[in-house]
């Protein structure tokens, strides 16, 4: 089952169930889609792969 984490990995967030704006990778790491994009350029530190719109 998915785990919706409610913060940005990256800049703490809030992202709650219903964001638009958060993205996850296959490990479920969470980060809002500007830090997704600006900060991290699209891949996952912890991981090394890439986001996904996380489902609402």
């Amino acid at each position: 089952m998915l785990e919706l984490r409610p913060n940005c990995e990256c800049c703490d967030r809030d992202l709650p169930p219903e964001a638009t704006d958060a993205l996850i990778c296959t490990f479920e790491c969470t980060f809002c889609a500007d830090c997704a994009a600006d900060v991290l350029g699209g891949v996952c530190p912890n991981c090394g792969g890439n986001f996904s719109a996380r489902p609402i």
